[in-house]
């Protein structure tokens, strides 16, 4: 994509902030950046809407200082957090009705995939637990069982954080949330065990707590959906609102969950993706 698709029309740029013009002037349009670069580039606004310590954002910033072609990238969001954000990044971004993100990917991408034959046109679906676990598991899972080349990453904060901290089914066991005073009596849904079982060609669960492991992840995830089919990265982003942290403490809750083994952090390659991986990167793991 032609980087001038995002500058600001210049009948406007005297009422736009000066946040939404350093966006563009700054972004990662036609930069060979990574998450080392954080810092010298503007991917989200500061001023975005989301908690302080919100894993989520952590989490958003690290995935677009990740993507290997923002420039022809285009974000699938579903309702929740994290959608509050995607108005805050010079992206291309579709928000989607609550659970229906796999099904307007899929759409999306075969449109691409015809109009632009000869182009790569990477599809990204980001969304939260519910809209990817619960609610759109449905439209989820039948994108990967119809082989669909689109990522799917699921910010897991592991609730219905936006609408008052009901449980979902990725909450852990027995955890205690404002709607859900009781404890949750039934186990995490183990997503990643039933996305390498339906089909997706690469696997991988992580947190923004190991920014080099997230970023190899959605990286391998987007490589490998281009070339074999549906991928597949879920990412530990805690909720500091609705499990009473403070903004300092959620990294340290990322990194206890991992020690714990509660969260671990792994991947799943399938046998083609490991063949595409090792003639990109050299044989490296």
């Amino acid at each position: 994509m032609n980087k001038g698709l995002v500058k600001i029309s210049p009948c406007f740029e005297d009422v736009m902030p000066q946040e939404y013009k350093e966006l563009v002037e700054k972004g990662s349009y036609g930069q060979d950046y990574g998450v080392a670069d954080l810092g010298s580039f503007k991917e989200l606004i500061e001023e975005h809407p989301l908690c302080a310590g919100c894993g989520l954002a952590l989490s958003m910033r690290l995935i677009l200082a990740s993507l290997p072609n923002p420039e022809s990238t285009i974000i699938v969001g579903s309702t929740g957090c994290s959608a509050l954000a995607f108005s805050q990044v010079a992206l291309h971004n579709i928000h989607s009705l609550f659970g229906n993100q796999n099904a307007v990917a899929t759409g999306l991408k075969r449109a691409l995939k015809l109009r632009f034959p000869d182009e790569i046109k990477d599809v990204v679906v980001i969304a939260g637990d519910g809209a990817t676990a619960d609610i759109g598991l449905d439209m989820v899972m039948q994108s990967w069982f119809r082989r669909e080349n689109i990522t799917t990453i699921m910010l897991d904060n592991e609730a219905y954080a936006n609408t008052g901290g009901q449980e979902s089914g990725m909450t852990a066991e027995k955890a205690v949330l404002n709607m859900a005073p009781k404890g949750k009596n039934f186990p995490k849904v183990n997503l990643a065990d039933v996305a390498q079982v339906a089909g997706c060609a690469y696997v991988a669960t992580c947190n923004p707590a190991k920014s080099r492991v997230l970023e190899k992840a959605v990286k391998r995830a987007i490589l490998a959906a281009r070339e074999i089919g549906p991928t597949y990265v879920q990412i530990y982003a805690p909720c500091p609102t609705n499990y009473k942290l403070k903004p300092d403490e959620v990294l340290a809750t990322v990194k206890n969950r991992e020690k714990e083994g509660t969260y671990p952090t792994g991947e799943f390659i399938s046998a083609k993706a490991q063949e595409l991986f090792e003639s990109l990167e050299g044989g490296s793991k």
